[in-house]
């Protein structure tokens, strides 16, 4: 499947490649402390953020490490309200994390499950992977409820698995798999 040419439309969003003309939207929620609380980094300054955005504008799920990040726009007025992705973490074993950002001017509104649901239909019966999986950190009570959401089950909590700025962080895994999607759909 050519991934630069997908686009994917729900009941209130669209799921797309990124163009030029969104970088200004994307650093916008980059560079938001809040944003990165949870991603064990700190937040983008402008040149990270292009580095990042232009490796973002080439989806890509053909080998190990491969991902597709894909923009999150609001149908009703075009805006870009964040994004979801699939990076394959194991071609032989048809596994890809998935995982989201979303700008917190948009938060609250169910966004993120509607796109998370266009990913994970997409994850599993168009591209046939048998398993997506999340990582999240398990204060991230937003993102635990997206996922719960959707479905998906928790497999696994690591404690204190990861640091950041001197302090530990818990992660919650959840995942799926293809043959669980029908009745979660």
């Amino acid at each position: 499947m050519n991934l630069s040419a997908l686009r994917i439309s729900t009941e209130r969003l669209v799921i797309r490649p990124f163009a030029p003309e969104d970088f200004e939207a994307f650093f916008a929620y980059h560079r938001l402390p809040e944003v990165y609380r949870f991603l064990y980094q700190e937040p983008l300054d402008e040149a990270a953020a292009r580095a990042k955005f232009a490796k973002a504008s080439i989806p890509r799920l053909d080998d190990d490490g491969d991902t597709a990040v894909f923009a999150v726009e609001r149908r009703e007025d075009g805006a870009l309200i964040g994004e979801v992705l699939l990076k394959v973490a194991s071609k032989a074993a048809q596994q890809v994390e998935t995982g989201y950002i979303f700008n917190p001017v948009f938060a609250g509104k169910g966004y993120a499950t509607e796109a998370m649901r266009a990913v994970l239909e997409l994850g599993f019966s168009t591209l046939s992977f048998h398993r997506i999986f999340a990582r999240l950190d398990a204060l991230n009570k937003g993102s635990v409820g997206v996922v719960e959401r959707l479905g998906m089950r928790r497999e696994a909590h690591l404690i204190e698995n990861d640091r950041f700025n001197d302090t530990w962080g818990d992660e919650f895994v959840y995942a799926l798999l293809k043959r669980e999607w029908p009745q979660r759909a």
